[in-house]
């Protein structure tokens, strides 16, 4: 079974190896969904739906939010974007008994970019 959350922030970012307008600095409201996979525990749940909202703000949104993307992340795409997300909850997540199934990053409202397990291994 397969629980989604989504979250949103904003920020800037320039895409330096990239030729066109996005590679001067601009900036989106970006959204993101967090998939995780598993067995419903006693209580029902995969995975509590307000302990990985305190783990995606601890680790994700207290350093996305309102930054400067390419002082964390190079070459700030939102392909990039989902990796670091990734990265930065995979560990967490398993610790919880959970499996981070999939992470998708919105640039603007019709424009995406997912990450799943196979793209990370």
């Amino acid at each position: 079974m397969k629980i989604r959350r989504k979250f949103s922030f904003d920020a800037a970012h320039r895409l330096e190896c990239y030729h066109g307008k996005c590679e001067r600095l601009h900036g989106h409201t970006y959204s993101f969904s967090v998939t995780v996979e598993g067995r419903q525990d006693s209580e029902g749940m995969v995975m509590d739906f307000v302990e990985l909202k305190r783990l995606v703000e601890e680790a994700v949104l207290s350093r996305l939010d309102h930054s400067y993307l390419n002082e964390l992340i190079s070459q700030p795409t939102a392909e990039n974007i989902a990796i670091w997300i990734w990265r930065s909850i995979d560990g967490e997540i398993g610790r919880k008994g959970g499996v981070l199934s999939e992470v998708e990053v919105w640039e603007t409202r019709d424009a995406s970019a997912v990450v799943d397990r196979g793209d990370i291994e």
